[in-house]
């Protein structure tokens, strides 16, 4: 059917169609239609939605990321046919019942991914599919190969290159604001690229936002990286495994993070990169995603697995997350705790001495220090404030101030104190309860949301003491956080009631 083109300012793919016109096609909402533009014979396939008074019969509305690969002019001539249903949806129902998926069969999902040939209802059931029945590691490499060749790569002239990540599941861990100026402090090249959180309350991306842009091209992480030595960017700007953020922006509403999408994420953004020598930290603890050590050595192998299938040496670290790395959590506060850390500041131990850790690890991979003694070397970095120069650097020539130092960095407005109910000695943090607060007061859309914690699992305190702080930017946020927090009870004193009918809380 050939219709009138009506560009409509609607920041995705897909076009709008009238019902009557959408009756005779023979589509409903939801459905693709093939689009082609006459005048230079470009054909794209996008879904519809219908309407009876926004577009009249005999015109479509296209909206306009679609029209950026139509280039259709408004008013012109267009033609519009049913879509066939693309194969994708056959490969991902083999995997809704228990399949095992090929490499052929995994490229064509993600290649539809990429190009937006199914629809978001569609990918998260691929998602789902995945969660419910575990990719195997060689469906895990072929999701990570096909993440990769689906966007842009990044190849450096000289080796090696480094770079670190975190699986997460454990609040508080800002450790890449200390481990990447503290590595590229060293002479190394660590071009790091970091997601958005996904269940967490601040994703590495978001905590350098508060400080620099974190959206820069493939081809401007390369050159930044060359110039000064790291970045900290976020790796859905640079087309970079693009498939990954989208898959992210799906799993979010769920918190949910597949253990084979995981192992892809992480390893096809560092493949992607040109990285060869790669540190992950494992967090292991109750209440965060491995919950022993058993499991987290298990995904340390299967880290290793994947990085031998691609050429990249990887070396994992089992680290203690029963409790928060350091007192902060939320972006404001914990990027406030890494610069104090980087000018100086000798506490929080916890977060200083994982950093180290980690560090130190990729300097004894790379050859830059003996087995044994990585960590001393960091130390040193950090101390004599290398590790500070760098970062002021990297947030340079990210387009942030140089200058900023921790005092600049408040947390939000709004704030309530939660106090100790008894005296005691600290027995129980529950990283998952402390996170949902942090994540209901705003953390981490809203920068100064989160939680200051004054005192941690093993500590003795007494009854009228400040536990924690929430802050919120907006008050109705905090009011929820705090309504929520009677019913988690994040924090256990010795000697507090652990349940009462009707109930009572710590608030």
């Amino acid at each position: 059917m050939k219709l009138l083109g009506k560009i409509l300012d609607i920041a995705k793919r897909g076009i709008l169609l009238n019902r009557l016109d959408a009756r005779s096609i023979g589509v409903l909402d939801g459905d693709r239609v093939q689009l082609i533009n006459p005048k230079n014979g470009v054909s794209v396939t996008a879904f519809i939605d219908t309407t009876s008074t926004i577009a009249g019969q005999g015109t479509v509305g296209v909206y306009r990321i679609t029209n950026e690969r139509l280039n259709l002019a408004e008013g012109s001539e267009i033609e519009v046919r049913e879509a066939g249903r693309p194969a994708s949806l056959d490969f991902i129902k083999k995997k809704m019942d228990g399949g095992k998926l090929s490499k052929d069969e995994t490229m064509t999902i993600i290649k539809d991914v990429v190009n937006d040939d199914i629809s978001a209802a569609e990918l998260t059931a691929f998602i789902t599919a995945s969660y419910i029945n575990p990719l195997d590691m060689d469906e895990v490499e072929h999701l990570t190969r096909a993440m990769v060749e689906t966007g842009e790569q990044i190849k450096f002239a000289s080796r090696p290159i480094v770079d670190k990540h975190s699986v997460g599941g454990v609040p508080g861990n800002k450790i890449s604001l200390l481990v990447v100026p503290i590595i590229a402090a060293s002479g190394l090249k660590i071009p790091k690229t970091s997601s958005r959180a996904i269940t967490g309350a601040g994703g590495t991306a978001d905590l350098m936002e508060v400080l620099a842009n974190v959206e820069f091209s493939a081809t401007e992480v390369q050159q930044m990286t060359e110039k000064i030595g790291g970045t900290i960017v976020w790796g859905g700007a640079t087309n970079i495994a693009p498939a990954d953020d989208r898959i992210i922006l799906q799993e979010y509403p769920f918190k949910i993070d597949a253990r084979g999408q995981m192992l892809a994420s992480v390893m096809a953004k560092k493949y992607a990169v040109g990285a060869n020598l790669v540190v992950i930290d494992i967090p292991v603890g109750q209440h965060t995603k491995v919950p022993t050590m058993q499991d987290g050595r298990k995904l340390a192998r299967e880290f290793i697995e994947l990085g031998e299938r691609l050429n990249i040496k990887v070396e994992c670290a089992l680290t203690f997350g029963d409790i928060p790395v350091g007192h902060s959590i939320g972006p404001n506060l914990e990027v406030r705790e890494a610069l104090r850390v980087l000018e100086g500041a000798t506490e929080p131990n916890s977060f200083i001495q994982k950093s180290l850790s980690l560090a130190g690890i990729a300097f004894e991979m790379s050859g830059k220090a003996a087995r044994g003694t990585g960590a001393a070397m960091a130390q040193e970095l950090l101390t004599k404030g290398k590790a500070l120069e760098k970062f002021r650097k990297i947030i340079e020539i990210q387009g942030g101030d140089p200058k900023v130092k921790s005092e600049d960095i408040l947390p939000g407005e709004h704030e309530f104190v939660v106090r100790a109910p008894a005296s005691g000695y600290i027995i129980e943090m529950n990283n998952r309860s402390l996170i949902t607060l942090a994540r209901i007061a705003g953390a981490p859309h809203d920068r100064g949301a989160g939680i200051l914690l004054h005192a941690k699992k093993g500590k003795l305190i007494k009854v009228g003491e400040p536990l924690f702080t929430l802050y919120a930017d907006r008050s109705w946020r905090l009011q929820n956080a705090i309504e929520e927090g009677r019913r988690l009870m994040p924090v256990l004193v010795e000697g507090m009631l652990l349940d009462r009918v009707p109930s009572i809380s710590v608030f």
